[in-house]
């Protein structure tokens, strides 16, 4: 079974902090989210997509489901001219509030506010959004 087939739910998610979503090609997704639940316990602030096997209007069909199920507000991406970067962007032109961040790591996993114990801003963005892909898109 994929991470495609049960998508995670929103009361998972403690308190109204919506989850961030990892969207990359493979299992890489799951891969980083997995390691950030083994590093910090809280991997389910985070909901892993994968694009394998699916072609451009699926990923977007599917980001464009998962984001709205989970009232997210961000969308980790691994590659800036992949597929799944494409989508984010094709997202952020109908929803100019999401913050789309491209690159996607380990290291920037942990060091978001959804995966440490503070508390997310809800009106500033993330101090990792500095390297979002806004001019990018």
């Amino acid at each position: 079974m994929s991470d495609n087939d049960n998508p995670p739910t929103p009361a998972g998610v403690s308190g109204s902090e919506p989850k961030a979503i990892v969207l990359a090609h493979g299992n890489v997704a799951q891969a980083l989210v997995a390691a950030v639940d083994l590093i910090t316990g809280r991997g389910d602030r985070f909901s892993p997509l994968s694009n394998q096997d699916l072609g451009a209007a699926e990923i977007d069909a599917l980001l464009r489901e998962r984001v709205a199920a989970l009232g997210a507000r961000v969308i980790f991406t691994d590659l800036p001219a992949g597929s799944c970067n494409f989508a984010a962007c094709r997202l952020l032109k109908d929803r100019p509030e999401l913050i789309v961040v491209t690159g996607v790591n380990l290291p920037a996993l942990l060091s978001s506010r959804r995966a440490t114990r503070r508390p997310m801003p809800t009106r500033s963005p993330p101090r990792w959004s500095a390297a979002a892909v806004r001019c990018a898109c």
